[in-house]
């Protein structure tokens, strides 16, 4: 008999193309997710949830994997690292391969128990600490945090603009690698740094980070974190009276932020995975993949996938790809067949190996503006899609 355990918000979605009968008589492959359906994260967790959901409903409508469906068990990390290890205990006996968190801090807290219960662990979160050092079991979906940093330096010295002020979210891992990364890779592109701001999840003024930065000589300013502040900071910047751009990252890539931000998100730039902008890729098979989430998704939920869907999305793909080559559910098998995987998704061509659990490129993000509250590629990311 299957253990359940006390649950915190469950939802066993048993999906599957004919019924509840498992196909060809086989037992189901067992898809844990860990995800942020409350709390500050909620709404990147809600739209993971959802493409999790869809790409499971398309593998299963396709006969599954083998003649075997996909089960999913969803848990709620409430947005806190606590939870999220709850969730993980809840669901590692009774799981094949696990898809994890998007918040990077409960991600983190999940890595060791990965590490000890050797599981296929597919994460939704881009911090760099995840797989620098490599975990065996643990892959990452997003580009890293770091991938983030140096394409929006390639932006920068193309753009020329050589002082950019930062802002980070201390809270955050997330945030805390982007800003890492940038200072580890500025001297490269020519960048200097400056002046550099902290504040907390939990901000709602930043009305100083906008005086120090109107009285430096900051030709931009980059701003990494996620949630509210990101939408504060953008309203205040837009009255504040600056004028030089503003960066933001992939957790603004949705209409989550596009639509409380309102008209004073114009004009704001946002570096994203491609999928966000799959209208203006040319024709191949990278858009053919952003165009079959793009058209399932949009059907579904009425609106375009933002960049967490196409996390969520991708994530599945390249599990599913890896049990298929495994010949099944066994870990270890499953483990390397990651580790020897190349898969084009809606996010980009993965290409894993033993010493690179993160497998995207630079080549993969798309720094676009945002223009009558849509997202634009810039002519610096149009002229990389040719």
């Amino acid at each position: 008999m299957r253990r359940t355990g006390p649950l915190l918000l469950a939802l066993t979605l048993a999906l599957t193309a004919c019924g509840n009968e498992t196909a060809d008589g086989d037992d189901p492959i067992r898809v844990g997710q860990i995800v942020s359906l409350t709390g500050n994260y909620s709404p990147l967790g809600t739209e993971n949830q959802k493409s999790v959901a869809l790409a499971v409903e398309k593998i299963n409508a396709a006969g599954g994997i083998g003649g075997r469906r996909i089960e999913l068990s969803v848990r709620d990390d409430k947005s806190l690292p606590d939870q999220a290890v709850l969730a993980f205990n809840e669901l590692k006996d009774d799981s094949d391969a696990i898809i994890g968190s998007p918040f990077s801090n409960s991600a983190l807290a999940t890595i060791p128990l990965v590490d000890r219960e050797e599981i296929p662990y597919v994460s939704l979160t881009p911090a760099d600490e995840q797989v620098k050092p490599v975990h065996p079991y643990v892959f990452v979906v997003p580009a890293l945090s770091s991938t983030y940093a140096e394409a929006t330096l390639q932006y920068f010295q193309s753009a020329k603009l050589t002082k950019i002020a930062v802002a980070y979210d201390t809270k955050s891992s997330y945030a805390v690698a982007g800003f890492k990364g940038m200072q580890a890779e500025a001297a490269q592109y020519g960048v200097t740094l400056g002046p550099i701001e902290e504040f907390q999840t939990t901000a709602t003024d930043f009305s100083a980070v906008f005086t120090h930065v109107r009285s430096s000589d900051a030709q931009a300013l980059m701003l990494w974190g996620t949630g509210a502040p990101a939408v504060a900071i953008t309203k205040g910047y837009a009255a504040s009276g600056l004028t030089i751009p503003l960066m933001l990252t992939g957790s603004q890539a949705s209409k989550l932020f596009l639509e409380p931000a309102g008209p004073a998100a114009e004009g704001a730039l946002i570096a994203s995975s491609v999928g966000v902008v799959g209208d203006h890729l040319p024709a191949g098979a990278l858009k053919t993949a952003v165009d079959e989430l793009t058209s399932a998704f949009t059907t579904k939920y009425g609106y375009p996938p933002p960049q967490f869907a196409q996390d969520g999305y991708s994530g599945v793909k390249l599990l599913a790809a890896a049990i298929e080559k495994a010949g099944g559910t066994d870990r270890a098998k499953v483990r390397d067949a990651l580790e020897g995987l190349t898969l084009t998704t809606p996010n980009g061509t993965y290409t894993y190996t033993a010493a690179d659990h993160s497998g995207l490129t630079t080549d993969y993000i798309s720094i676009n503006t945002i223009k009558d509250g849509k997202f634009v590629p810039t002519e610096f990311s149009t002229s990389r899609f040719k």
